[in-house]
């Protein structure tokens, strides 16, 4: 019944632009009341820190990276760390640390953590009700570099759940409460500025351009961390793992999950051609709700979707293929095959997003039909980085030099 009326009304937010506006309005209001009546009179404390990824979906990211990096440090021994999670069952090992809670999202005890945390560790939106007071310190992480254009930048939308004036408020929102927000790299932190219109918006919001701390472990690995990994991925040796990480697409929306995605790519074809040779690590964006049944491909295909850390499916894999993710920007660290398959390229591009970079500055080629495709998987028993793939790099990798980290975290903590 529950979901019935949940899916009732998720199609009429879709359906009427009105009811969706004033809907979340007042759930937005309900929510800040809650969370200033819950917090009335709470002291911000300066040794408290508030992490959060994805929205409370994963362990995983920049936040991680940063926890861990205070976690490990002695200078930050007295302080204390909540991490919020949709289910937050599967992350009690992360109390072993003594100065670690593990709260539940939309929780009492995370309004009251929000409240009190000195330090807000994110690398996605938080909600509209939380906004910081004078003295705590929102720092927007983000999720990646952006090769779809972002808010402020998008000048049409055919998201089937936000018009465009509602995703400038989101963001318009967001700026507002900023007061670091990471930046990889001279290009992003450009990008960034313009997606969150910071000029207008967010005067006050200091980008820290210093690397991604994520991207610190791809710079860090060692060979017998990569054969751990495919142990516990149960990866064979002897055969080549290639990751796919198509993104979502604004347009496909199913009224009760959410967004969902729809393969478009032939998985029988890849398999008559590949199977011998190669694995597939099949992961999704984190707002496709809906799941996949590879059953009739085991063996081949492994959906990783839910898996928590992406760099661990970085760190085993060979090639990746996606579409329109960020994700090759990281890959793009080990030097390793990257291909596009952009099969619905120009009903991405003109109606849904459109893109920051001109496509001939990607890491690697283009593709629109399988057969292609699989050609050039097929030809890379030769390759090499070339030189736009080096030029790549230089741009927008640059400062992933393992110590992101600690430079992050010496501008927030230390102020240095």
């Amino acid at each position: 019944m529950g979901n019935s009326i949940m899916g009732f009304l998720r199609g009429l937010a879709r359906r009427s632009p009105l009811f969706r506006r004033v809907g979340r309005k007042i759930r937005s209001e309900v929510n800040k009341t809650r969370y200033d009546l819950n917090n009335k009179g709470i002291a911000t404390d300066e040794k408290s820190v508030f992490f959060t990824s994805f929205a409370g979906r994963n362990y995983a990211d920049s936040p991680k990276a940063i926890y861990e990096y205070l976690v490990g440090n002695q200078d930050f021994s007295d302080y204390r760390f909540y991490w919020a999670f949709n289910n937050p069952e599967k992350y009690m090992y992360l109390k072993g640390n003594p100065n670690t809670e593990v709260i539940k999202t939309g929780s009492k005890e995370e309004n009251e953590a929000i409240g009190k945390s000195k330090f807000w560790i994110t690398n996605y939106r938080m909600l509209d009700h939380f906004v910081p007071r004078d003295d705590q310190v929102y720092v927007q992480c983000w999720h990646g570099t952006p090769l779809k254009k972002l808010g402020y930048d998008l000048k049409q939308s055919d998201n089937a759940m936000n018009e465009i004036e509602e995703i400038y408020d989101k963001y318009r929102k967001d700026a507002l409460r900023f007061k670091y927000m990471i930046s990889p790299s001279r290009w992003a932190t450009e990008a960034f500025a313009s997606a969150w219109n910071l000029k207008e918006f967010g005067e006050k919001v200091e980008i820290i351009e210093e690397g991604y701390p994520r991207n610190d472990r791809l710079a860090n690995y060692t060979q017998e961390e990569v054969g751990a990994l495919k142990e516990k991925l149960s990866l064979k040796g002897d055969k080549k793992v290639l990751l796919y990480t198509p993104t979502w697409r604004d347009n496909q929306f199913d009224k009760g999950k959410g967004y969902v995605y729809s393969i478009g790519i032939d998985f029988d074809k890849l398999q008559k051609e590949l199977e011998e040779e190669w694995v597939i690590l099949f992961r999704t964006h984190y707002l496709v709700a809906n799941s996949f049944d590879f059953e009739k491909y085991e063996g081949f295909i492994l959906d990783v979707s839910d898996y928590d850390d992406i760099n661990d499916l970085y760190l085993v894999s060979d090639l990746l293929i996606t579409d329109y993710s960020s994700t090759f920007f990281d890959f793009a660290n080990l030097r390793r095959p990257i291909l596009f398959f952009m099969y619905d390229k120009e009903e991405y591009e003109d109606k849904l997003r459109g893109f920051y970079l001109d496509l001939s500055e990607l890491p690697g080629k283009v593709l629109r039909r399988e057969e292609d495709l699989l050609k050039e998987i097929e030809l890379l028993g030769d390759w090499k980085p070339n030189e736009v793939y080096n030029s790549f790099n230089a741009k927008f990798n640059y400062l992933d030099d393992g110590k992101a980290t600690e430079r992050v975290v010496k501008r927030v903590f230390v102020k240095e």
